[in-house]
Formats: C-alpha cells, structure tokens, sequence
C-alpha cells in the first residue's frame, strides 16, 4: 500500500486537553504528524487515515524530553475550536 504523511503545526493560545493524555497541555505550538494510505480499489484517488500524533512538549519548550502521541484528530479539532472561541 502507498503512503502518504501530512505534517502541520497546530498553535493554542491557552492551555488545553485532549483525550488519552493526562492533565493540561501547555499553550504553545505542537508538530503533527497523520499519516494516510491510498484505497486501491476506487476509480478515484482516495485516502484512508491510518494514524494522527501529536509531538509533545510544545515547540521551543525547555524539555530535552519528546514524546510522540497518537490522538484522535476530531479531539483535537474539538480543542482548537475551544481554544479559538476562547480567543
């Protein structure tokens, strides 16, 4: 199957949860990362979500310490529709 990986960075302006990851997440920029395979048996070009993570801590943090973590991308469209009425 091919693959294709999308990486954007998703910007809070508060601090913010999601679930599956204990606690609050400081407000800050966060790499994400989804990755996607092509359905073969259309007539059309299509993609199936395989996988969406989160790299945490947020960019430019002081924490030498990385963890990447797969979430569920309508949480955290729900977190940044929270975070942009917030604003």
């Amino acid at each position: 199957m091919t693959t294709q990986t999308t990486r954007s960075i998703a910007l809070f302006q508060a601090a913010f949860t999601l679930c599956g990851i204990d606690g609050e997440l400081p407000a800050g920029s966060y790499r994400i990362e989804t990755e996607e395979e092509v359905i073969e048996s259309l007539s059309f070009v299509a993609f199936r979500r395989l996988e969406t993570t989160i790299e945490l801590p947020a960019i430019g943090s002081a924490s030498l310490k990385r963890q990447i973590i797969t979430i569920d991308p309508l949480d955290l469209a729900a977190a940044q529709l929270r975070d942009a009425a917030r604003s």
